[in-house]
C-alpha cells in the first residue's frame, strides 16, 4: 500500500525552487510508462504517491502557500488520487486542441467516464468508478478532466503478477476503443501500485 504525503516529506518553497528541474526531469520520466493513449482524443495517466507528490508540491508554488494550514488543505484534497493497493487511481484528459471541436465533442460525450475500462487477460471488465470528488459534468456537456478509480479484485492481481496481458479500452456510443495490451513498461510500472 503506497502511503500517503505527509507534511514533514514535503519540501519548503526555497527548497523546492533549487531542485524543481531534476525532480520535474525524474517525475516526466516516471509519468513515461504511466500513461495510456485511448485513441487520439484521450489519455489516461495513472496516479502514485511521486505524480500527486509532484502536482501538490507545483500547487503549492504556483499559490505561494507556506501556511500550515493550506499545506494540510492540499494533502487532504491531493493524498485520496493515491492508490491504495487494491486498485489504480487515474486522472483522465480529454484532449481536442480545437476550442470549437472540443465543445462539440464534450457534448457528444457525456458519461464516458462512466464507460472506461479496464481488463486482466481472463478475468472480467472492471469500469471505472467516477468524480467522487464532485460531480463534473452537466446534461449538456462531460468535463475535460475526470478522475477515475478501478477496484481490482485478488484473482485480478494474481493474474497480473503471474503475467497475464492489461487491455483498457472505453465503451461509449461515440468513443470506441479497445487496447488489447499495454506495453509491458506500462504494466509493470502499474503492477507497483498493487498490493500483492
Amino acid at each position: 500500500m503506497m502511503a500517503a504525503i505527509s507534511r514533514g516529506s514535503l519540501m519548503s518553497l526555497e527548497e523546492y525552487a533549487k531542485q524543481r528541474k531534476d525532480f520535474r526531469a525524474r517525475v516526466m520520466a516516471h509519468k513515461h510508462n504511466r500513461k495510456v493513449h485511448l485513441g487520439e482524443h484521450v489519455t489516461l495517466l495513472f496516479e502514485d504517491e511521486l505524480t500527486i507528490r509532484y502536482q501538490v508540491q507545483e500547487m503549492l508554488r504556483a499559490e505561494r502557500i507556506f501556511e500550515e494550514e493550506g499545506i494540510v488543505d492540499e494533502l487532504e484534497a491531493y493524498n485520496p488520487l493515491i492508490p491504495d493497493g487494491s486498485n489504480w487511481k487515474v486522472t483522465m484528459l480529454i484532449e481536442y486542441p480545437d476550442e470549437s471541436e472540443r465543445k462539440k465533442a464534450l457534448a457528444r460525450l457525456i458519461d464516458i467516464e462512466d464507460k472506461v475500462w479496464v481488463q486482466v487477460k481472463g478475468q472480467t471488465k472492471v469500469f471505472a468508478i467516477a468524480d467522487e470528488d464532485l460531480e463534473r459534468e452537466t446534461s449538456e456537456k462531460t468535463s475535460s478532466v475526470h478522475f477515475l478509480r478501478f477496484e481490482l479484485t485478488a484473482a485480478m492481481k494474481e493474474a497480473l503478477k503471474h503475467g497475464q496481458a492489461l487491455g483498457m479500452g472505453i465503451d461509449h456510443p461515440n468513443y470506441q476503443v479497445t487496447v488489447e495490451k499495454v506495453s509491458e513498461a506500462v504494466r509493470q510500472s502499474l503492477i507497483n501500485d498493487l498490493t500483492l
